[in-house]
């Protein structure tokens, strides 16, 4: 492996991982009001679009990753339009 995959490969589990931590404490407290509703939506399209780009390119580590960071992100976005 190059050292361009492993810093990429690094990259892709920081910022996919740096959503557990959100998701989590959320799932917790059903605290959402500081949450940005636009931000999240907007930062949720943005990953799916990463993933449709991944698939075209049929680039495995943008596919995984954003697969990944789309679940995260997209289970805070369902969360806050749960709890407001």
């Amino acid at each position: 492996m190059s050292s361009q995959e492993w810093i990429g490969g690094l990259a892709a589990t920081l910022t996919t991982c740096s959503f557990i931590p959100q998701v989590w404490r959320v799932w917790q407290t059903k605290h959402t009001q500081d949450i940005s509703l636009l931000m999240y939506a907007s930062f949720t399209i943005g990953v799916a679009l990463w993933l449709v780009y991944g698939i075209l390119l049929d680039a495995w580590p943008i596919i995984i990753a954003n697969s990944i960071t789309l679940l995260l992100a997209g289970m805070v976005l369902i969360l806050k339009l749960r709890f407001g």
